[in-house]
């Protein structure tokens, strides 16, 4: 029987490509490439603060969907003189492009296999997201023969499972969000849990949820919760990923931060 947790982050940890793809001139592509530009969106920081910051809290927590918050606040704020359905297909080609970079990096394949096999772990994504980030999570862990499924379908002999707060309506800063994992995945037995996290540490600037003092904030009330559901057995290994803006520089970096972490991971899942 499992009893050891393993929880890890998806954007900014198991997929930096995600929070690359919110960089500033990484962005302002998207958003001309996409053609919300022309629909009004023509700058990042009106992308964040008219288009996700003002919806994020319903993003992640409702099967509202990342697709139509776009559609409504453009109708909403921009007023453009188009059809939903055109802006729809804008909207729908940003959030694909979007989710096309949002994969698991390769630097963490041997570690998350080495998971995949051991029938004493479980490991869980755990992740503040959008509704149609599930998907394409358990898609992206398929393509590397990682079988997975989201969390209210798991079952107990399923060694991986993606938990999204818009599946399950509360972020992960809640106890809500933490208790309905442990009843899903029926995690009574569990004596160690490991938690890899960066907390929106490593989110683009004009994202709100990267805020300095909410990462602090949530990084204890995540920790809190986590003692309350499961017990003083926590083990969190923070993820933080600074970016210097050279792209060579920055990949090493992430590739030795990604090597220590997985043999702390390593180190820890040895000790009983």
């Amino acid at each position: 029987m499992a009893d050891k947790l393993v929880i890890f982050d998806w954007s900014g940890t198991l997929s930096p490509g995600a929070v690359l793809f919110a960089e500033q001139e990484n962005l302002t592509g998207e958003l001309e490439k996409s053609g919300l530009a022309a629909l009004g969106v023509s700058s990042p920081e009106l992308f964040w603060d008219e288009i996700v910051n003002p919806t994020w809290q319903e993003g992640s927590t409702t099967q509202a969907g990342y697709g139509a918050l776009i559609l409504r606040r453009i109708r909403d704020v921009f007023s453009p003189a188009v059809s939903d359905h055109e802006i729809g297909i804008c909207a729908a080609r940003f959030v694909e492009s979007y989710l096309l970079h949002s994969s698991v990096d390769g630097l963490w394949v041997p570690l998350l296999k080495r998971l995949c096999r051991d029938s004493s772990v479980i490991t869980v994504i755990a992740t503040d997201h959008y509704a149609e980030a599930t998907a394409c999570i358990v898609r992206s862990l398929g393509r590397i023969g990682i079988k997975a499924l989201p969390i209210k379908e798991a079952c107990g002999a399923l060694s991986f499972a993606v938990a999204n707060s818009a599946d399950l309506g509360a972020n992960k800063a809640s106890d809500l969000f933490w208790e309905a994992i442990k009843g899903f995945l029926n995690l009574n037995a569990i004596q160690k849990v490991l938690i890899v996290d960066d907390f929106g540490f490593n989110e683009e600037e004009g994202d709100s949820y990267g805020e300095r003092r909410k990462v602090e904030a949530r990084k204890e009330a995540t920790l809190d919760t986590l003692e309350r559901t499961f017990g003083p057995v926590i083990s969190l290994l923070p993820f933080m990923w600074e970016r210097s803006g050279d792209p060579e520089r920055d990949d090493r970096f992430l590739g030795s931060i990604v090597m220590q972490t997985s043999e702390l991971i390593e180190k820890n899942l040895s000790v009983r």
